[in-house]
C-alpha cells in the first residue's frame, strides 16, 4: 500500500449517502486507487475508524493509519462542496489533528464521479447543469448518451445534442429537445446571413425593348434587381442563352419575361415557358394573363391535356405558352404544331437531376431543340417556320454543379448568391403524434407576430402525403389550409387568394410549393424530410426552406425541422430521420446530372426516335446525360417498340404515354388476360410502390 501511494498528487473525499467517505487517490491525474473512510469520534477530535479499498467489486479492509500516511504523503488534500458543511468541519478537524490543513481545501466537483470515486473538479467553463446541481461533461456526456439510445438517435442527431450540451450548458434544455422543446436558444442550429453583392444595377429605362414590354417595366421598376441587372449586362435581351442561378425570390422570372416579350412583340417568334408542375403552370398563366394580356396573348398547355386533348384551353397560336414539361413533350411526341418559337425559358432546370423525372426533362429540351432547328423543311404537320435562332434560358435556384451544367447546356452562366434577408434554421425532435401540437404552437406565434412592413407572419408546412396534409391542417387552431395536387383548381385558387390576402396563418403542402408556387411565408415547417417514400436531397430542401421570407413582406425568414427519433417512411429507407435532418443541414449541393438506366435510355430514345427519325442519335448525343444509343436501340427492337428505325404501333402508343417498359408490358399482360382495368393500375400502383 505505501509503495502503491508513495507519490500522491491529490486525496479526494467526498460524503456517500451512508455517512462514510468516498476516498480517491490521484498520482498525475491518474486514479491510482479508491475506497471508502469511515470516521470515529475521540477525545482528540476526528480519527479514522476504518478504510476499505475496492478492488472490483470487492472491498478490502486496510489498516486505518494508512489512510494518515496517504494523507501526509498528498500534494493536496480536496473535500468536495457538495458534502455537507458540518461532514466537511469534521474532515477539516480530522486533517488539521495531523497538522494537515494547509492542505485542504473544498472545492465544487462532479457528484457523478465523486459517488464513483473520481476526481472532477468543476469550473464555470465545464460546469453542465443537471436538475439542481452541476456536473463533468462526462457524465453529461453520458447521461445524455442514454437518453439518446432510448430514443434511437443515430449519429448526426447525437453530435448535434452533444455541441448544444457543451455550449448551453443544460442536460435537461438539451434533453428537453427530444420532447419537442421550443427553447429558441436551444432549437436554433444556424443563421443562414443576409448577403447582398455589390452590383451595378441597370435602369429600366436603359433597357431600349419594344415599347410594349418596355412602358410596362418602367411603370413597375426603376431599377432591375441584382441579378436581373446580370443577365441583361450577359446578354439576356440580346438573344444569349443563359442558365440563371440565383435564390428563391431574387427576380428570376422576370429574366425570361423580359426577353420572351421582346421577341414576341418584335415578330422574332412565341415564347414558352415551362415549368414542372400543373399548380405551378396554372400560376404562371394567370400571373402572365393579368401583366402581359393586353399586349400578347396567353395560353396553358398541361400534362392533363394528353388526356383530355379538346383544345378548349390550349392554343398553338397564343404568342405565349405557359406549359409543363410533360405537356409540352406529348404535343412534341404526337406532332402537335407549336407555331414559330422565338423563346423558351425552362423554370427549375434542376429538375434534370432527379431520379425519376429527370431523363424526361432531359429528352424535352433535345426534342424542342430539334423542333426549332428544322426551319422551312419541317414537315406540313409543323407547318412553315423560319430559320430564327431560338434563344434558351434556363432558371434555377440551386445547382451544385452550375459551370458544368452551363456547359452541357451551351449556356452563359449567370450566377447570383445574394440571399435578400437571414433566415434562422431550427431543429427540435418529436413524434407524429406530437409534431402537430408543436406546428400549432409554431403557426400562433407566426401570425400572431408583424414584421417591421406590416405583414402577419404565415408558415408553409411541408410534409410526405396528401393525406398528412388533412390530417395537420385539421388539427391547427387558427384558419390554415391543405395544398396539394389532388385538389381542384378552382380550391387551389381560392387557398393562394385567400393566403395572398393574410386570410390563411399556414397552408400545409406536398411538393406541389416547393417547385416555386410563390406565397410569401415567413416560416417553413418541415413536418417530414420525406417526400412519398423518398428522403429530401440537399437540392430540394434548399429549394423548400428558401421559401422563408420575403424581402418586401418580412424582416427574416424561420424554418423549423421537427424531426422523428430513428424515425422512416417506408421499408426501403435505408437512413432514419435524425440522421437525414443534420445531413441536410451540413450537406452540400448535389450536381445536377441526369442519369440514365436501361428503363429511363429505352423511353428517351423510343421519344426521339418517334418525334426526330433517323437524327435520334444526334438528339441523344446532345442530352445532358449519357445515353447509351445501341443498347437502347437493341432493347427497343427486342421489345418490338420499332422496326428498323421507325415506331410500331405500340412504340407510339407507349410514346405517347410515356411509359416504361415494365408498365407497358404489365399493362398488355393484363390486356391479354382479359384482366379489369382496375386489376391493372393496381399492378401498375404495386409496380410503382416497389
Amino acid at each position: 500500500m505505501s509503495q502503491q501511494v508513495a507519490a500522491v498528487d491529490t486525496l479526494f473525499l467526498h460524503e456517500r449517502s451512508d455517512g462514510d467517505f468516498t476516498v480517491a487517490v490521484l498520482r498525475n491525474g491518474e486514479r491510482m486507487l479508491h475506497g471508502r473512510l469511515e470516521l470515529k469520534e475521540t477525545d482528540a477530535g476526528p480519527r479514522p475508524a476504518r478504510l476499505r479499498v475496492t478492488d472490483g467489486s470487492d472491498e478490502i479492509p486496510r489498516p486505518p493509519d494508512q489512510f494518515v500516511e496517504i494523507a501526509r504523503r498528498a500534494s493536496r488534500i480536496r473535500i468536495s462542496e457538495q458534502t455537507a458543511r458540518s461532514e466537511r468541519d469534521r474532515l477539516r478537524a480530522l486533517f488539521a489533528g495531523y497538522q494537515l490543513d494547509d492542505k485542504v481545501k473544498a472545492v465544487r466537483t462532479c457528484r457523478y464521479c465523486a459517488n464513483a470515486g473520481r476526481y472532477s473538479p468543476l469550473t464555470d467553463d465545464t460546469a453542465i447543469r443537471a436538475d439542481d446541481e452541476f456536473i463533468c461533461p462526462d457524465c453529461a456526456m453520458r447521461e445524455l448518451e442514454r437518453e439518446a439510445n432510448f430514443r434511437g438517435l443515430r449519429s448526426g442527431a447525437r453530435e448535434r445534442l452533444e455541441e448544444l450540451l457543451l455550449d448551453v450548458g443544460d442536460l435537461e434544455r438539451i434533453t428537453d429537445l427530444l420532447s419537442g422543446n421550443l427553447d429558441p436558444e436551444v432549437t436554433r442550429f444556424d443563421t443562414v446571413s443576409a448577403t447582398t453583392d455589390e452590383i451595378d444595377l441597370v435602369e429600366t429605362s436603359s433597357l431600349n425593348l419594344h415599347p410594349g414590354i418596355q412602358s410596362k417595366l418602367e411603370s413597375r421598376f426603376d431599377t432591375l434587381l441584382p441579378v436581373q441587372s446580370l443577365a441583361v449586362e450577359n446578354g439576356a435581351v440580346d438573344g444569349r442563352d443563359q442558365l440563371v442561378v440565383s435564390a428563391t425570390a431574387t427576380g428570376k422570372t422576370l429574366i425570361g419575361e423580359m426577353a420572351g416579350l421582346d421577341r414576341v412583340l418584335n415578330g422574332e417568334g412565341k415564347m414558352l415557358f415551362l415549368v414542372p408542375l400543373v399548380a405551378l403552370a396554372n400560376q404562371k398563366h394567370e400571373q402572365f394573363e393579368e401583366r402581359y394580356g393586353d399586349i400578347a396573348n396567353v395560353t396553358i398547355r398541361v400534362g392533363a391535356s394528353r388526356i383530355n386533348d379538346d383544345g378548349n384551353r390550349f392554343d398553338p397560336n397564343a404568342d405565349i405558352i405557359v406549359g409543363t414539361y410533360e405537356g409540352i413533350d406529348h404535343a412534341l411526341r404526337t406532332g402537335k404544331d407549336l407555331g414559330e418559337i422565338g423563346t423558351v425559358v425552362i423554370d427549375e432546370i434542376h429538375t434534370l437531376g432527379e431520379e425519376r423525372r429527370g431523363h424526361r426533362l432531359d429528352g424535352l429540351v433535345s426534342r424542342l431543340k430539334h423542333y426549332t432547328e428544322r426551319g422551312t423543311t419541317a414537315s406540313s404537320r409543323h407547318g412553315a417556320r423560319g430559320n430564327m435562332d431560338t434563344q434558351w434560358i434556363y432558371l434555377s435556384a440551386t445547382v451544385g454543379n452550375p459551370e458544368q451544367l452551363a456547359g452541357k447546356l451551351s449556356a452563359n452562366l449567370v450566377e447570383f448568391e445574394e440571399r435578400p434577408i437571414p433566415i434562422e434554421r431550427h431543429v427540435t425532435f418529436a413524434d407524429g403524434q406530437e409534431k402537430p401540437r408543436i406546428e400549432n404552437r409554431l403557426v400562433k406565434r407566426a401570425f400572431d407576430t408583424k414584421s417591421s412592413k406590416g405583414y402577419r407572419g404565415q408558415t408553409i408546412i411541408f410534409t410526405n402525403s396528401r393525406r398528412r396534409c388533412h390530417e395537420i391542417t385539421r388539427k391547427l387552431e387558427y384558419d390554415a389550409a391543405p395544398y396539394h395536387a389532388g385538389l381542384d383548381y378552382r380550391r387551389r385558387k381560392t387557398v393562394e387568394r385567400k393566403f395572398a390576402d393574410q386570410e390563411l396563418a399556414a397552408v400545409v403542402t406536398t411538393a406541389a410549393l416547393a417547385a416555386g408556387v410563390d406565397f410569401p411565408a415567413s416560416q417553413v415547417i418541415f413536418d417530414s424530410l420525406a417526400m412519398g417514400i423518398e428522403w429530401l436531397t440537399v437540392q430540394e430542401f434548399e429549394q423548400m426552406l428558401g421559401r422563408a421570407g420575403r424581402p418586401d413582406y418580412h424582416d427574416e425568414g424561420t424554418v423549423y425541422l421537427l424531426v422523428e427519433p430513428d424515425g422512416s417512411y417506408h421499408g426501403s429507407q435505408e437512413m432514419t430521420e435524425d440522421e437525414v435532418a443534420f445531413k441536410l443541414l451540413k450537406g452540400e449541393m448535389e450536381s445536377v446530372m441526369t442519369t440514365y438506366d436501361e428503363s429511363s435510355a429505352v423511353e428517351e430514345t423510343l421519344a426521339n426516335l418517334v418525334v426526330a427519325g433517323k437524327e435520334a442519335k444526334r438528339l441523344n448525343d446532345r442530352m445532358v446525360g449519357e445515353v447509351p444509343t445501341k443498347y437502347a436501340l437493341g432493347k427497343l427492337l427486342e421489345f418490338g417498340f420499332i422496326d428498323g428505325l421507325e415506331p410500331t404501333r405500340l412504340g407510339q402508343a407507349v410514346c405517347r404515354h410515356f411509359l416504361a417498359p415494365d408498365e407497358a408490358f404489365t399493362m398488355l399482360d393484363g390486356v391479354r388476360k382479359g384482366s379489369h382495368p382496375y386489376d391493372i393500375v393496381a399492378d401498375l400502383e404495386l409496380m410503382e410502390e416497389e
